[in-house]
């Protein structure tokens, strides 16, 4: 799990090879990002697609939602994500060696590399919020998966050590950075867990329900290719893609494919794929959606040039 490559510094390497990354989905709501969807240009042009590929407005029900992962507000992230970086390449210039999309942002980089059109992504993103939504109703209904930084990998096993002690479930569900986790555990063992963490010196972020990317969730991988997947085709992608669980490198259809149902029952493992940018020659980074993450850890800023276009970002007047 550690990174022992190095940042780039000015002068010492010279610009290398350039990858974008669409962001994991964090808190969304349209309070935040509704003013961007309805001003920016690529956005709008993306959501009157997604808007027709559906066949209801994506904003009146986005508007209308409470709920930080409802479909409405899965479909409002992917948009801005992709609509982002329609901005970032054809205004700013951006022309990427290689695509990321660690947990949500697979779909977002699915249409970006032409895996899959667009209409299809919208579409497959609002069936997979539905088969989710029903599958979670009734199997592992009081799991939540915690994020939690600033607590060492030593101290994090010990956690665990003592929850698997105790006779508590628990899995990981992501490896963020050499301090920052993902780690779903039951509702029940929630508090302790919370406990542990502070105790530990770390600090709790926020919990997700639906819980994601645990080995436990094979019956939802298996729900979601029967009931989903099997009715999409998935084409090579016309990037390379660095899968966000191990880090290799995805260029052909099948793999592809591999990649997007891993992530409802395998970690993310994001220093992983920083390891493998970093091998394969990358200097800089350019996210492109509302990410509040993985743009800012430690070993992203340490080892890359890093760019972040955002919704905030692309409402300031343009030069």
């Amino acid at each position: 799990m550690e990174n022992t490559q190095s940042a780039p510094r000015d002068g010492e390497v010279e610009q290398g090879l350039t990858a974008i990354v669409f962001p994991g989905m964090g808190p969304c709501n349209f309070a935040d990002v509704g003013r961007y969807m309805v001003l920016d240009r690529y956005a709008r042009r993306r959501l009157a697609a997604a808007d027709e590929a559906l066949g209801y407005s994506v904003l009146q029900r986005f508007r209308a939602t409470d709920h930080e992962y409802s479909e409405a507000t899965q479909i409002a992230f992917l948009i801005n994500s992709v609509a982002l970086a329609d901005r970032a390449v054809d205004a700013m210039g951006l022309d990427p060696d290689l695509c990321v999309g660690p947990s949500f942002g697979q779909k977002a980089a699915t249409a970006f590399v032409e895996s899959m059109p667009f209409g299809d992504v919208v579409r497959m993103t609002a069936e997979l919020a539905r088969c989710e939504e029903e599958f979670f109703a009734t199997e592992y209904s009081d799991v939540i998966t915690q994020s939690f930084v600033r607590t060492s990998e030593e101290r994090t096993k010990e956690i665990l050590a003592e929850m698997e002690a105790r006779g508590e479930w628990y899995e990981i569900s992501g490896y963020l950075d050499d301090d920052f986790y993902f780690v779903s555990v039951r509702e029940s063992s929630l508090d302790f867990f919370k406990q542990r963490i502070r105790d530990a010196g770390g600090y709790s972020m926020y919990s997700m329900r639906p819980p994601v990317h645990a080995r436990a969730f094979s019956a939802l991988r298996r729900k979601a290719e029967d009931e989903v997947f099997s009715r999409y085709d998935v084409a090579a992608p016309r990037l390379p893609v660095i899968a966000d669980q191990n880090g290799t490198t995805v260029t052909d259809a099948d793999a592809m494919r591999t990649m997007l149902l891993d992530t409802f029952d395998r970690p993310i493992n994001w220093p992983d794929v920083v390891s493998a940018l970093r091998r394969g020659g990358v200097t800089d980074l350019w996210f492109t959606g509302a990410d509040n993450l993985f743009h800012r850890l430690d070993c992203t800023t340490k080892n890359f040039r890093v760019t972040a276009v955002t919704p905030k970002t692309a409402l300031r007047p343009e030069k």
